[in-house]
């Protein structure tokens, strides 16, 4: 397998899906502390104020990274434990410093994402995302981490996912804080943008020189009718992707949600700014998308999660309709089909050639058990990693520059609005002691690392 120099084998987590010690050392609440404690908006009322204890266990955890073999670990910094009510916070600044000087011990890059989804909760009574001053608050958080960690970290992402944050947390209320507005999403969105050029412009300015800096993206990979696949690509990639890399806001966007709003939440300037430059994109993969015009008759297939009538984070796009797709599926419904993932780096490389790419997360949910022998048997999460690398390194052969894969997740964790019922670690979790147990797709995946890549 043909890799770039310094290729990162690593994998990925979540702050708030992980590390649980909710109320220690001065942590605020975030946003997803109060949707997951709001009756109805998780499964079984699961909410992460234990998670996988990562904040007691991470020299165990750190210990399991070293044994697997990764070069790279990506995890999150929880905003609101480090700068709780707006000002830093030692305690929850130094449990990171020590996280970060563990991995460079063990040979591990530490891969920073400032943020995943944990706003705090007191921004979001303040406005939320939908309020430009957010956008200026994330910069200053950016600052204060660039100068307690800068020295130290290999790779800067500032926003993980923030289609995620922005539509299904604000268009369709899915996802924390909950709010079902299309024209907030809209205005989320935008300001997620700026979030990331402020924050990239002080993190540029404090952190090491050598440091790289990205955003991470979840593109939909998107099949099906022409025009619905333009309608859906506009307010789901490319309403990141162009004023990211400097194109500013697509036309067709602006016409097509027209009539929601004037977008004269972009002020001038702020374009300029979006574009800051980018030493590599993040991009996430788990399923492709199959898309078609609804005939505005027919009961809606629902396959993106949203019935007919029910809030949809696909502003803009009410005449599309989201289609099941035939083949095995995992425990979140997902469609497995690894070609949409050499497909996609393939577009992306066509669309924006210069810009260089990790995939920055890609897995699968199923329902593991501990058999009598204690052994976990995932083989259907090992055919999915194996046939999503070996896409990979398709792509990479054809000439896309990827400089980095990992699988989501290291662990078991708290599966955002499916609480724990949901489970894509290659290290299982038991969730009532905290006992960590490799999955038979853990002793695979570090065989894969140590070849270099799938047999």
């Amino acid at each position: 397998m043909s890799l770039p120099e310094g290729f990162l084998w690593g994998a990925a987590t979540a702050a708030y899906q992980i590390e649980g010690a909710a109320n220690e050392d001065r942590r605020a609440p975030s946003i997803w502390d109060a949707f997951s404690r709001t009756p109805g908006k998780t499964l079984n009322g699961d909410t992460g104020d234990v998670a996988t204890d990562h904040y007691h266990r991470w020299r165990e955890d750190v210990a399991a990274m070293a044994e697997l073999g990764i070069s790279a670990y990506r995890f999150s910094i929880s905003w609101p434990r480090v700068m709780p009510g707006g000002a830093l916070n030692r305690k929850g600044v130094d449990f990171y410093s020590r996280l970060v000087d563990a991995l460079l011990e063990n040979g591990i890059a530490p891969v920073a994402t400032l943020y995943h989804w944990d706003l705090p909760q007191e921004l979001e009574e303040a406005g939320g995302w939908p309020e430009r001053a957010t956008a200026h608050r994330f910069a200053e958080y950016a600052a204060r981490m660039a100068r307690a960690l800068g020295d130290r970290v290999h790779t800067w992402t500032t926003l993980n996912e923030p289609w995620c944050s922005a539509f299904l947390g604000y268009a369709s209320g899915v996802h924390a804080p909950g709010r079902a507005d299309p024209v907030a999403g809209l205005t989320a969105a935008h300001h997620l943008n700026l979030a990331h050029g402020l924050a990239s412009r002080e993190l540029r300015a404090a952190a090491d020189p050598s440091a790289r800096h990205s955003i991470t993206l979840n593109p939909h990979h998107l099949r099906g009718e022409p025009e619905a696949v333009r309608r859906v690509d506009a307010v789901a990639n490319r309403i990141f992707l162009d004023p990211l890399t400097g194109r500013g806001y697509p036309p067709d966007l602006l016409e097509d949600t027209a009539a929601l709003t004037d977008w004269g939440f972009v002020q001038d300037g702020d374009e300029k700014t979006i574009a800051a430059p980018l030493d590599v994109l993040g991009v996430n993969y788990y399923a492709p998308t199959l898309v078609h015009t609804w005939d505005g008759v027919s009961p809606r297939a629902g396959a993106d999660g949203h019935k007919r009538g029910a809030a949809t984070p696909f502003v803009g796009c009410e005449d599309v309709e989201f289609a099941e797709q035939p083949g095995p599926h995992t425990a979140m419904g997902w469609p497995v089909d690894a070609a949409g993932l050499e497909e996609m780096l393939l577009g992306l490389r066509r669309d924006h050639p210069a810009l260089p790419l990790m995939v920055t997360e890609n897995g699968a949910a199923y329902a593991d058990a501990v058999g009598p022998d204690g052994r976990i048997r995932d083989g259907d999460r090992i055919a999915y990693l194996r046939d999503h690398l070996a896409a990979m390194r398709r792509a990479v052969e054809t000439g896309v520059d990827v400089r980095g894969y990992f699988a989501w997740s290291l662990l078991d964790n708290f599966e955002w609005a499916y609480g724990y019922d949901r489970r894509f670690g290659l290290i299982h979790v038991d969730y009532a002691t905290g006992e960590r147990r490799w999955k038979d797709s853990a002793h695979w995946y570090k065989e894969a690392i140590s070849r270099g890549g799938p047999a």
